[in-house]
């Protein structure tokens, strides 16, 4: 795929995701009509997933009709250019009034992360990375914080069913043992891109699924991040652990989350 290309494809979806906030900030604003369901134990489904992600679906299917589009809640299969759709992330947030929540969309190119786009509608912000070009919030270049003492540090670990209970409650002991501050959002793209604009120092869990951090990877390496060997296997269908931290705590996190890179840097 040319540059040129790529930067079409950085400003159509840039375009869609704006409508595509303004359709999920309808329902947000109307509670009552959001058709809340359970997936499974603290797996929550709204009317307005469904809706954001046929509403990108069809509009990509329309512009590059030769990339594929993976979603969370319509699945798809990867192919060399892939869309990754999380069309809210954070849904049990979304479903109980809470504005910390998300639309996030990436492309994979032969399976590394190439554009994010991450959309927080209910905060006012718009997160954008691209390879090579950087990262920006609301138009405005964001780099991550220059923390190198973990007692100093402020890290996110992010929760899933899909882990025993003991296991996530150990790795939160493991942070606050080695002197770190430790916080849960409910959103793992948000998380990533907090990462990337110095909110927070550190995000990480032990099973996230691809379309939470296909947008939010790029976005938090681009903005200088050091970042996990998330797609080096299968994750796109499997989903596997990610780090994402200042590159000076990379060491230290990999000890207390066992999440260790090849790389040192990215």
């Amino acid at each position: 795929m040319t540059p040129a290309e790529l930067e079409l494809r950085e400003y159509a979806v840039l375009g869609l995701v704006a409508e595509a906030s303004d359709l999920a900030l309808r329902h947000f604003r109307h509670r009552d009509s959001l058709g809340i369901s359970m997936k499974g134990a603290q797996d929550w489904l709204t009317v307005a997933d469904g809706a954001v992600e046929a509403f990108l679906r069809e509009r990509l299917a329309v512009l590059f009709p030769s990339d594929a589009v993976i979603g969370e809640e319509g699945g798809g299969e990867a192919a060399d250019a892939v869309w990754i759709i999380d069309p809210i992330d954070g849904t049990s947030n979304f479903a109980r009034g809470d504005r910390i929540w998300c639309i996030s969309i990436g492309l994979l190119l032969n399976g590394v992360p190439e554009i994010g786009i991450v959309s927080a509608p209910a905060l006012g912000e718009v997160y954008l990375g691209r390879r090579g070009h950087g990262a920006t919030l609301n138009g405005e270049p964001v780099k991550v914080s220059d923390a190198t003492d973990i007692r100093r540090a402020t890290v996110e670990f992010g929760w899933s069913t899909r882990i025993p209970p003991e296991d996530y409650l150990a790795l939160v002991g493991r942070g606050f043992a080695a002197g770190a501050s430790v916080k849960r959002s409910g959103s793992g793209a948000l998380g990533l891109c907090h990462v990337a604009c110095g909110r927070s120092d550190a995000y990480a869990e032990l099973h996230i699924n691809s379309w939470d951090v296909a947008a939010g990877l790029v976005i938090a390496a681009e903005a200088g991040a050091h970042i996990s060997d998330f797609f080096d296997s299968n994750a796109i269908e499997a989903g596997n652990p990610v780090l994402c931290c200042t590159p000076e705590l990379q060491g230290e996190l990999e000890r207390i989350t066992g999440i260790v890179s090849r790389h040192k840097d990215r």
